[in-house]
């Protein structure tokens, strides 16, 4: 089978990861694998390789993906740690698979992020040296996948900054509920150690051989729900994409990529105005991309 020629590593974007799902036009995830020689057999992980395999422009390789990656990512992360994707000096994807879409995502310790700061105590060291370590924040998108039995039904992108608050608003959530967990500690004149998580006690019981560990797990509504008064699904369709992200924010990409997305026939998109998610009051001109069949 002919292998594809990949573009330059400095157009790959979120624009042209959508243009080659448009092109490839395979959602069948269980299918696409095998075909292609790539022994992955966890839905998730599956989902994951394809996120990457769009961003890349390598659906069609048949070879081992590893040295396709190198160059068009800075950083592919792990199972315990976000982002799970970032591209070269540009965005970071963290990618989560749903089985229905009414499923909430499990973002377990980490809360929503509206940007990926460098900063971020839950981001490793390897995510901060990427790209030189010459960054102090990244725009992030999600990548939720509704997919069972194999086969990927629904793919929303959506921007960070679109779907979560800013970080301050998490954090002081966080800080109040673990300075309130301390002082009922000090109460009871319990041990109290630091810790990362909201609490922690050591030598609990009598023998002094069990630790006790209050750990925070984050969920959010999955963004298919969220913004349905903006996009809805229709079952009907065998696949169906949703990409949302900033007015600005589109704009920022090459204009060739916006216009490769704006003529293409199995693509629509189109201005739209969403919800502030710090002040529902307020509103973000924004951009729907769509793309079904």
């Amino acid at each position: 089978m002919p292998q594809s020629t990949l573009t330059p590593v400095k157009n790959r974007n979120i624009l042209t990861a959508i243009k080659s799902i448009a092109d490839f036009k395979n959602n069948d995830l269980k299918k696409y694998f095998a075909t292609y020689e790539v022994r992955i057999n966890q839905v998730g992980e599956q989902l994951e390789y394809y996120v990457r395999d769009a961003i890349c422009g390598s659906f069609k390789i048949n070879q081992e993906k590893l040295s396709q990656y190198t160059g068009v990512f800075s950083y592919l992360g792990n199972q315990n740690n976000p982002p799970d994707i970032i591209i070269t000096n540009g965005d970071a994807f963290e990618v989560k698979k749903i089985k229905n879409l009414t499923n909430n995502l499990a973002l377990n310790n980490s809360p929503p992020k509206e940007r990926l700061w460098k900063n971020d105590p839950r981001i490793t060291v390897h995510c901060r040296a990427c790209d030189g370590g010459n960054w102090v924040s990244k725009d992030i998108f999600y990548a939720v996948g509704c997919a069972n039995g194999g086969k990927l039904k629904h793919l929303f992108f959506v921007q960070g900054n679109c779907y979560a608050a800013d970080k301050e608003f998490y954090y002081k959530k966080s800080k109040e509920l673990k300075d309130g967990i301390r002082n009922f500690f000090q109460s009871k004149n319990w041990e109290y150690t630091e810790t990362k998580e909201l609490g922690r006690i050591n030598r609990i019981d009598p023998l002094g051989i069990t630790n006790f560990r209050i750990r925070g797990m984050w969920e959010i509504q999955n963004p298919i729900k969220v913004f349905s008064y903006l996009y809805r699904v229709d079952e009907r369709k065998d696949f169906s994409l949703v990409a949302l992200m900033t007015r600005e924010k589109y704009k920022s990409f090459p204009r060739d990529d916006v216009i490769a997305i704006e003529t293409h026939e199995g693509i629509t998109s189109k201005p739209a105005t969403i919800r502030n998610p710090n002040n529902p009051a307020l509103s973000i001109e924004a951009q729907l991309i769509t793309l079904s069949w």
